[in-house]
């Protein structure tokens, strides 16, 4: 071989020689043959993919860019080049100067022009391919090669250069010349291969998405992302600086790749389902107990059957039914699909990972040789150099394939993510009833957010599977080489670790349950503390409430404490491995013979193996645990995307049929195996009619609706619609958009229409309160519309959709009469808007019935009767029985209705005071104000609107000035604050001062101390592995020694890992004596700010500070703070041990220090505002997906399922923006960081070489073995400080909670009397009040006297000031002037809680609290439970209360839910009776407590309160015409106060109110 080399070069190839000298050199030979073959190889073998392109695609049009045509005028002059060489050999043999005798050129000399000819010709052709490849800029291929091809070329650059220099003459000129033509022609190449040649038609795609014009050493170490990091730093991102986008990247792209394997996968899980169900049916067909089982079981059967019941065997027929149906459904087809959908990133990460994974093994071998190097003085100088260059290559690759490889794996995730949220989104608009059963809404978006985003966690670590055990195994075999057998000590200890580790990971995992469930338990009572807040402050009850609380939270900490000593014995045995691992390799290692003898190669070679093995060992158990978490995923959401279909077929579109909607023997049910609700319905419904469809509760009125919508599933019969469908669904659907949005439900604007639309359904008036008109955003779920509004609107939305026919399923229920009337006529009526279409109009309402062109009547889901009003009235059938009983309801429903304001005269944008709305369903008023508010606040455009000015057509409209004074204080709710930018040093210290000084102080001297001790192990083995220069035979090596080597050795390991149990106990211990502060200071706080705060906070956002701060002061917070300090400790230590070995090193931490800085800075700014807008946007995909849930059958009615899916897609593709750039700014930083951690290590490899003469090998070994770990630790530090500041944000959201301005003391030093009040009087001097000091008032002078046991009516109109009156007595908000003498007490001298003790309220809304029923009547257990059991009696709730199983231990539910309103509120009087105070303040319900309630509180207060003085807040004025007198308010004012009858006489305020309500005479009243 080598002899045919030498031929072909006409010179020797391969000379040792020169390589065994201080400046070493390759012969001529090599760098005219390999040298020139590597890279033109490597250009070789890409061609051909590249060539393929050039035949495929046709050139692009336009002109060729300026780059393009320089890289092709380098490649023609290199050509030349090339060419000039061949015609120089050629006539140096050929020519007529040669001599014929004298030797010819060698063959390699005629070779390699030509070699080159060929190469720079592909190279053109390479750079028209790329040219006419989409979508790109440049060829990492091509780059590669010139880089390959410069550095072959260094060699014969300098062998020439050395020659001249030497001989001091040029021997062949001309080739010389060419050679350093040709070679800066090269480096240009180089340069402009570099750089993106981004052609014309894509320049303003790459300013969008600057990753699509990156060249590829961009691409490769994230330069592109600059722009992002520096922007981030300078001021926090917003949504608008997102980029877009990449094609292959979008929702879009991904779902429907992803959809097209699910439909190839899943069809074939059908079969294998299909196959599975026969093979089920014969064995139960050959099963031979199958026949006989009546006869061996013998008689006890038969009395069995006889006792089973026909309707006991149907149920148990339909249960086993249900579950063997429920069980069996297509599995095991996602994991396929989503391995099919996303091959090729899979390959491609997998292909990186196992470069990185062999790459890694690379460093320990350099080591072992740099040791070896340091050892033996006769190794040439250059060799280190080289051997410190060869480090920093293999890093920096590493470092390369790492981040590629990590880079995939996440955007892979991501896609997983995103693909799974898309496809369940899908098939929810067309999931089938009996699916949707299965699971609620919430279970739904769980699929959504929870399993999407456990797969996409999965998916980042998949290719750890077959890693992990790949880098044990080469671990073990090149750790065998180092030490032989005595590994298997070291592994051992490992492998015991596994399941310790395990046991104890079982262990912790039910403390988290524990802790869990405590969780749970204390949010549950938080969130009732905050929904009854009110309640609470005017029971005076805080403190009971806030010992249940605080109790639970002790036992949190008490698991807490408990789960943390676990992880710190964990922490203790994985913090020991290391060490413990070490010490029994090198102990077997040098006891099992004398001859091995441990130097520095050995040792410190096998602790970088050692560690590179701790890795995959700690991963592969967690790893495992997240894939069985996975696989209940993976389960839920094949069950939910493998289930049925809505039949699309169960109506048919036919337009030949004469009628409008023609249904022939149908019969419906809800399910496949439900019973049907509806029965052979027979009807035809002829275009342009006017159909009422009545019948009693539950005779399947909906269900007519939901059967003609092709919502039921179809058991027999045919339904055929003629036309497109418009719907009103009972409950009205809103969607969070603007109201024109909902009314345009997707159509195009058509203003005129729209106008029209919004007059007949009655909106102008509601319009021209909401503060953005039109464009005002309405809150989830139509929060900020009252029910009758939000009725209305859906109407608007039908009317507005040109349908052809109309399913109204009663939507004149939630609005009232006359507003009822009015949609009637203008909008469903003969004379209304749709009076051309076909309606089919549910309804209740008698009074529209006449005007109807035929109704048809519903009884237990049969039609009976079909005909006109006239005819059924006449028939005496059905029909008519329905008539006599709702004519009773209505009368009954309009005296009652009639005093609470009209709809359209009264709407609020914002109550002012917080008085119910007239047609709100009954919810705790304050919140559904707050819910209000917190929606109004998108709409601020109009301002002076928003907010609490409110328009009244009864009462003088404010004028304009006033009302922009007013915008001050108009805002309800605050907006919350975002902190952005850096957290202040301030908050780290609040931490600490939480924590304990003594706490904090002394784990990180533990934890400093433990360090030393980590240092001094290694510094200690290093001076061990120097034994081995000492005694190089081991016979001589004395036993003693050996052993106290081992024996410190060891005991330095164990004393570290002691250490850190301490240091863990000690922050453990720190951390919950912490939380327990924030807590109980949160928690006092929050109870005892003013009620002002719980009116402009949305609760939900006090329920955060005390669920997930709190979570994070608890977990969080501990872990990132100890493994910041461990971090941090690590790279001091690293530091410190480089430059006791080398400390020339100290020069270079300072540079280093200072771009270290800088990178993590801007890393930190733009990584935590990209986290926040990832957070900000996903919540809408769910909020949507929710809403998409609860409006299914609209949205199926109307036919938009396509426009829902874009939006989703637009949604997800909104939080994808910025969950992309987050994955990117992680590898932005990585690739930086370890850039610099690579060059720490070729630092302290290269001073290492520089002053090998003063260092011993121990030393070496140590400072790189050091080095090549700091790489990691300095990630994980940038890594831990971030989320050390994310989280100690969380410290800030509470202390900020905790700083509230309180109410008024409690207790005050001035206690009134013990049987205070004892007469009752209350007194009212010149009063004024307002609920906010930038507000106006609300009581203007209110002055009068009360005297003892009178009975007080106050009445007004909403607004004027009712509730404030109550709200001051008990001092809720306080006076801004005059005061209030109760028994000629001031009240505003004494603690809230002596007033608010001695006097009772009860409450309009009956809140109770979970708890038992005795907690909820006596929190303080103040009474006897006869006493409780007399005032039970009173309340007529003891019958009741005696029939229950467990008496007053009975649990209410949360909220009372498992009770009665009416029983609610006999509750509530029961609680004022066990108070038994001299002044009793009555708001009367507006929640419609049934009639005989209503009585029973009426007649028991009458008779318990008869020597009390009762105020009572009227809301109907037939409640309190036998008061002693009655005070009228308006605008906060008194206007009329005297005894009824002499009101109604005075004909004024009084009167008004009492004719609306259709009183005219005290005798009228029923009292």
């Amino acid at each position: 071989m080598s002899a045919t080399l030498d031929d072909y070069c006409g010179s020797i190839f391969w000379n040792a020689s020169l390589l065994n000298r201080t400046d070493p050199d390759l012969t001529v030979c090599v760098e005219r043959t390999v040298l020139v073959w590597v890279p033109l190889g490597f250009l070789w073998l890409c061609a051909p993919w590249h060539l393929a392109t050039l035949f495929k695609k046709k050139p692009p049009g336009g002109p060729f860019s300026t780059l393009y045509t320089c890289k092709q005028a380098l490649g023609g002059l290199l050509l030349l080049t090339a060419v000039a060489a061949l015609a120089l050999t050629l006539a140096e043999d050929y020519g007529a100067a040669s001599d014929s005798s004298s030797p010819k050129s060698p063959a390699v000399l005629y070779a390699n022009p030509v070699l080159f000819i060929v190469s720079w010709l592909l190279v053109m052709l390479v750079h028209e391919a790329v040219r006419r490849r989409e979508k790109a800029v440049d060829s990492g291929s091509l780059f590669l090669f010139w880089l390959l091809q410069i550095i072959c070329e260094i060699f014969p650059f300098q062998t020439l250069l050395r020659d001249a220099l030497n001989s001091g003459t040029v021997e062949d000129l001309p080739r010389f010349c060419l050679f350093y033509i040709s070679y800066g022609l090269q480096l240009i190449s180089l340069v402009l291969s570099a750089i993106a040649d981004v052609p014309a038609h894509r320049k303003e795609v790459a300013k969008k998405n600057p990753e699509a014009g990156a060249a590829f050493l961009s691409r490769v170490t994230f330069n592109w992302f600059n722009w992002m990091v520096i922007n981030g730093y300078r001021r926090p991102l917003v949504q608008e600086d997102m980029w877009e986008l990449s094609e292959k990247d979008s929702t879009n792209f991904i779902s429907r790749e992803f959809e097209e394997m699910m439909k190839q996968e899943l069809r074939k899980a059908h079969s294998r389902l299909q196959k599975k169900k026969m093979k089920m049916k014969m064995k139960k067909i050959s099963r031979p107990e199958h026949q006989q089982n009546g006869l061996n079981k013998g008689i006890s059967q038969d009395v069995l059957v006889l006792e089973e019941t026909g309707e006991q065997k149907k149920k148990k027929k339909k249960e086993k039914k249900e579950k063997k149906s429920s069980s069996l459904y297509p599995d095991s087809w996602l994991v396929p699909t989503i391995l099919k959908s996303f091959k090729g990133m899979l390959w491609e990460s997998a292909l990186f990972k196992l470069l990185q994974d062999l790459l890694a093994f690379a460093s320990p071998q350099l080591l072992k040789v740099m040791i070896s190097f340091a050892q033996n003085k006769d190794i040439h100088t250059w060799q280190g150099y080289l051997y410190a260059v060869l480090l920093l290559v293999v890093a920096i690759l590493q470092s390369i394939f790492l981040q590629q490889y990590f880079q995939r794996c996440f955007v892979l995730g991501m896609k997983v993510r995103t693909a799974i949220m898309a496809a369940v989104y899908k098939k929810a608009l067309v999931v089938s009833n009996d699916a949707r059963k299965e699971s609620t809404v919430g279970e739904t978006v769980n699929l959504m957010s929870a399993d999407a985003q456990r797969f996409n966690d999965v998916t980042n670590f998949i290719h750890l599977l077959w890693s992990c055990p790949l880098q044990i195994i080469l671990s073990i075999v090149f750790l065998w080489m180092e030490l032989g057998p005595s590994v298997l000590a070291g592994l051992l200890v490992m492998v015991l670790m596994v399941p310790i580790n395990g046991l104890l990971a079982t262990k912790s995992k039910t403390y988290q349950m524990e802790n869990m469930k405590l969780k749970d338990k204390r949010m549950k009572i938080m969130n009732e503390i905050l929904n009854g807040i009110k309640i609470l402050k005017l029971y005076a009850w805080e403190p009971s409430f806030e010992a249940q609380v605080q109790d639970i939270r002790e036992q949190e900490l008490k698991v807490m404490r408990k789960f943390a000593y676990l992880s710190s014995v964990s922490t203790f045995i994985f913090s020991c491995a290391p060490a413990l691992v070490s010490l029994a390799t090198f102990a077997v290692f040098v006891s099992v013979s004398p001859d091995n003898i441990l130097d520095a190669e050995k040792a410190f070679t096998s602790i970088s193996l050692f560690n590179i093995l701790r890795f995959p060992l700690a991963m592969l158990p967690m790893l495992i645990s997240s894939m069985v978490q996975t696989v209940v995923s993976r389960k839920r959401l094949e069950k939910f995307l493998g289930g049925e279909d809505l039949d699309t077929n169960a109506v048919q579109n036919d337009s030949s049929y004469k009628a409008a909607v023609t249904l022939r023997n149908g019969t419906f049910a809800w399910g496949s195996d439900a019973d049907p609700v509806l029965r052979n319905v027979n009807l035809e419904i002829s275009p342009g009619h006017l159909v009422a469809v009545v019948g009693a509760v539950g005779s399947g009125k909906s269900s007519l609706i939901s059967a003609m919508l092709g919502e039921m599933h179809n058991l027999s019969g045919s339904i055929n619609i003629k036309g497109d469908v418009a719907y009103v669904p009972q409950q009205a659907w809103i969607q969070n958009a603007t109201l024109k949005d909902n009314i345009l439900f997707g159509s195009d604007p058509d203003e005129r229409r729209f106008n029209r639309v919004v007059e007949a359904c009655a909106l102008k008036p509601d319009l021209e309160l909401l503060p953005g008109g039109v464009q005002t955003e309405i809150g989830e779920k139509g929060i900020n519309l009252s029910g009758g509004q939000k009725q209305r609107v859906s109407l608007a939305r039908a009317a507005f959709s040109s349908a052809d026919i109309y399913l109204l399923d009663d939507p004149l229920s939630a609005v009232d009469s006359h507003v009822g009337k009015h949609l009637f006529e203008k909008v469903i009526g003969p004379r209304g808007l749709l009076k051309d279409k076909t309606r089919i109009l549910v309804t209740h309402g008698i009074s529209f019935l006449p005007y109807v062109d035929e109704i048809v009547v519903l009884v237990d889901g049969v039609v009976s009767e079909v005909g006109s009003y006239s005819s059924l009235r006449a028939s005496k059938g059905a029909f008519s029985e329905f008539l006599d009983t709702y004519a009773k309801e209505e009368s009954n429903r309009s005296d009652s209705r009639k005093d609470s304001g009209s709809d359209a005269d009264q709407v609020e944008a914002v109550p002012e005071v917080l008085d119910p709305q007239a047609d709100s369903p009954p919810e705790d008023v304050v919140s559904v104000t707050l819910k209000r508010e917190n929606s109004l606040r998108h709409s601020q455009r109009h301002a002076q609107r928003n907010g609490s000015v409110k328009v009244r057509r009864n009462s003088s409209s404010r004028s304009r000035k006033e009302s922009d004074e007013a915008k001050k204080g108009q805002r309800l709710i605050e907006k919350e604050a975002m902190e952005t930018g850096k957290v202040k040093f301030s908050v780290y210290l609040q931490y600490l001062r939480a924590m304990g000084w003594v706490y904090a102080t002394s784990f990180v001297v533990v934890y400093f101390i433990q360090n030393v001790a980590f240092i001094g192990q290694n510094l200690w083995l290093s001076d061990w592995t120097n034994d081995a220069v000492e005694y190089p035979n081991g016979s001589t090596y004395p036993a003693h020694i050996r052993d106290m080597r081992i024996g410190v050795f060891g005991a330095l390991g164990v004393a570290q890992g002691f250490l850190v149990f301490v240091g863990t106990l000690l922050l453990a211990d720190g951390a919950i004596h912490a939380s327990r502060t924030l807590h109980s200071r949160l928690l006092s706080n929050i109870l005892r700010v003013p009620m002002l705060f719980f009116d402009t906070t949305p609760s939900g956002r006090v329920v955060n500070r005390f669920a997930k701060d709190m979570f994070t002061v608890d977990e969080m917070i501990p872990m990132s703070f100890r493994s910041w300090v461990l971090c941090l400790l690590g790279v001091l230590g690293t530091l410190f041990v480089i430059c006791l070995a080398t400390p020339i090193f100290t020069a270079i931490i300072v540079p280093l220090a200072v771009v270290y800085y800088f990178v993590q800075r801007f890393y930190v700014a733009t990584s935590r505002q990209l986290r926040r807008l990832d957070s900000v946007s996903r919540s809408p995909i769910y909020s949507h997906f929710g809403e998409t849930v609860s409006g299914l059958s609209v949205i199926r009615a109307y036919g938009h399922q396509e426009r829902f899916l874009q939006r989703n897609r637009t949604t997800i593709d909104e939080n994808l923006k910025s969950v992309y750039p987050w994955i990117v700014s992680n590898r932005w930083l990585a690739i930086r960081l370890e850039f610099l951690g690579n060059l720490v290590v070729f630092f302290s490899a290269l001073f290492a070489v520089i002053s090998r003469d003063s260092l011993d090998s121990g030393l070496v070994g140590l400072s790189i073995s050091y080095a090549l770990n700091v790489t990691q630790t300095l990630n994980w530090l940038v890594r831990m400080t971030s989320e050390l500041e994310t989280n100690i944000v969380a410290v800030e959201r509470v202390s900020e909670y905790t700083e509230i301005q309180n109410e008024a003391d409690w207790i005050t030093s001035r206690r009134p009397p013990a049987d205070w009040p004892s007469e009752g009087k209350v007194r009212f001097e010149d009063y004024k009040v307002r609920y906010r000091p930038e507000l106006d008032l609300v009581l203007h002078g209110v002055t009068c006297d009360i005297d003892s046991t009178e009975k007080i009516g106050i009445v007004g109109r909403t607004g004027a000031g009712k509730s404030s009156l109550t709200n001051c007595l008990f001092r809720i908000i306080e006076a801004a002037d005059g005061r209030i003498l109760i028994d000629g007490e001031n009240i505003a001298s004494m603690g809230l809680h002596d007033l608010r003790s001695r006097l009772t309220i009860i409450p309009q809304d009956p809140v109770l609290f979970s708890g038992s029923l005795r907690m909820n009547l006596d929190p303080f257990e103040r009474f006897s439970d006869e006493d409780i059991w007399r005032v039970l009696e009173l309340a007529h709730l003891k019958e009741y209360v005696g029939t229950l199983p467990a008496g007053l231990q009975h649990e209410v539910s949360e909220g009372g839910e498992n009770l009665s309103v009416g029983q609610r509120q006999l509750l509530c009087l029961a609680r004022a009776l066990l108070r038994k105070s001299k002044i009793l303040i009555l708001d009367e319900a507006t929640a419609a407590v049934d009639l005989e309630t209503d009585d029973l509180i009426q007649t028991t207060i009458r008779r318990e309160f008869s020597h009390c003085t009762v105020l009572t807040i009227a809301h109907r004025i037939n409640t309190i015409l036998d008061s002693s007198r009655v005070m009228v308010l308006d605008a906060g004012k008194i206007v009329e106060f005297d005894s009824p009858s002499a009101l109604l006489e005075r004909k004024g305020h009084f009167f008004a109110l009492a004719k609306e309500a259709g009183v005219t005479s005290i005798q009228y009243t029923a009292l």
